[in-house]
Formats: C-alpha cells, sequence, structure tokens
C-alpha cells in the first residue's frame, strides 16, 4: 500500500529553479531512498515532503490525506518525523531528556516548570523504551554531549521515533561516522524498518543500495528514475549521470 506520495513537485528560490517535477511513491514497511550528486536538489526535496518548504506547485499525499503546505508541527502530528544533516540535539541535558520533550504525551501536558518531568514514571518508562529501540537505554542518564559521535546519531533518530511516527525521514544519516559506526547504523535501520517506513537521503551508495527497497534518482531537479537497486544499475540515466560509477 502507497503510505506516502508526492505528485510533480516544484520549487524556486527566486529565479531559480531547484525542483523542477518530483513525484516520488513510497510503500507502507519499506525503506526508500533519494540519491543524486550535489546540487541536484536532494535536501530542498526533504524540506518540502517535510513541510519546511511550501512548494510552489505539486501535491503531497500521507495516508491518503493531503498535506500540501501544511506546518512541520502539523505534518509531525500527523505521524511524520524526520532527522536532519546538522545533528540538532539538547547538549546540555542528559540522554533521556531529549527524548522525553519529544514526546506527545510531554508535549500535550505544556512547559510546567514547576514540575520536574523526571517526576513522571509512565513518561520516564516511555522514553527509556524508546531509547532501547536505538541501543542507548544503557546511556539514558549520559549528558548528551558525552555521546560518541555514532550514539548522537542515534539519539537523534531516537527523538525522531519518539513522537510515534508512521514515516521517518532520515537526512544523510551516515554523514560524519566511520566504518565501525556506519556499520552499527545499518544494523539500527534494519531494526527499525521492522516497525517504521524509513525515507533516507544517503551520500553513501553502498549504504543506501544495501538497504533500500526502492530509490528515486534524483538529478537536475527532476526523478530521473526510480526502481529497485539491482534494476537501477542497469538504468541508462542513472550510468549517463554522475551516479554511475557508483552504481
Amino acid at each position: 500500500m502507497t503510505l506516502f506520495k508526492a505528485e510533480n513537485i516544484q520549487k524556486r528560490f527566486g529565479a531559480r529553479v531547484v525542483l523542477e517535477d518530483i513525484s516520488l511513491s513510497v510503500e507502507e514497511g519499506t525503506v526508500h531512498g533519494i540519491m543524486g550528486p550535489n546540487g541536484a536538489g536532494k535536501t530542498t526535496c526533504f524540506h518540502v515532503l517535510t513541510g519546511y518548504h511550501a512548494p510552489d506547485g505539486g501535491r503531497i499525499v500521507f495516508d491518503g490525506r493531503d498535506i500540501t503546505g501544511r506546518k512541520p508541527h502539523q505534518i509531525a502530528r500527523m505521524g511524520i518525523s524526520r532527522s536532519f544533516q546538522i545533528m540538532n540535539l539538547f547538549d546540555e541535558t542528559v540522554v533521556i531528556e531529549n527524548v522525553l520533550l519529544a514526546l506527545p504525551e510531554f508535549r500535550a501536558h505544556g512547559f510546567n516548570l514547576t514540575r520536574s518531568v523526571f517526576d513522571d514514571k509512565a513518561l520516564v518508562d516511555k522514553a527509556l523504551g524508546v531509547l532501547d529501540q536505538v541501543g542507548l537505554a544503557d546511556l539514558a542518564w549520559q549528558k548528551a554531549d558525552a555521546l560518541s559521535y555514532g550514539n548522537r546519531r542515534a539519539l537523534e533518530i531516537a527523538v525522531a521515533l519518539a513522537a510515534e511516527p508512521r514515516i521517518v525521514f532520515l537526512d544523510e544519516p551516515t554523514s560524519g561516522l566511520g566504518v565501525e559506526a556506519t556499520r552499527q547504523l545499518m544494523g539500527l535501520i534494519r531494526k527499525l524498518r521492522k516497525t517504521y517506513t524509513i525515507v533516507l537521503i544517503e551520500h553513501d551508495m553502498n549504504f543506501l543500495f544495501e538497504l533500500a527497497d526502492r530509490i528515486s534518482v534524483i538529478h537536475w531537479g527532476q526523478v530521473i528514475a526510480e526502481d529497485t537497486p539491482a534494476a537501477l544499475k542497469a538504468n541508462k540515466w542513472v550510468a549517463r549521470s554522475a551516479l554511475g560509477e557508483v552504481a
């Protein structure tokens, strides 16, 4: 079943056309990759799909509902979460607090400065459960800035999962990771795909081709191909692009 789709998305900044015609379809329960050379429009595409930029044309549909032009917080409440290429964590707090602040129950209560969030055992237990999904439960009470870079990436994913999404968008999750941390992240995404639909932009083509069920190739602000990794390796448009050597 198609969970998320974009139809003929366009985006320009002044006279510069960044996205000319982006159409893609994400099936529920899959890992869908987005790849393309630098400047192809991948990050802008992610921003449009998750509400951080409004498209200038086209339509975005999630679970049968038109979400075109919705704000990020509205989209998040509907079941869409995302990470960012540049991590956005509260470094001066402990690991678990980053997750607690993202839980829907915490947001529903509002920011009550007279009551410690740690007094709510149900919330703490739920946050620990989210951290357990990404392998960080044992580090819950450490300062966030004391984590290794790989564990910080895992914590950012945990913050995205805390919002109880159906689909998670990951922006360059291997950025800055070494070989071992990348291997661990691959294992984490394989585990999470059993529960969540995942869309990821990734510059590490080996990582992407290993994980994705389908991949959309963006070039010149357009989707020039969308297929399985195996089929893309033989695609003439991919072969002619700067991605051909990797594919």
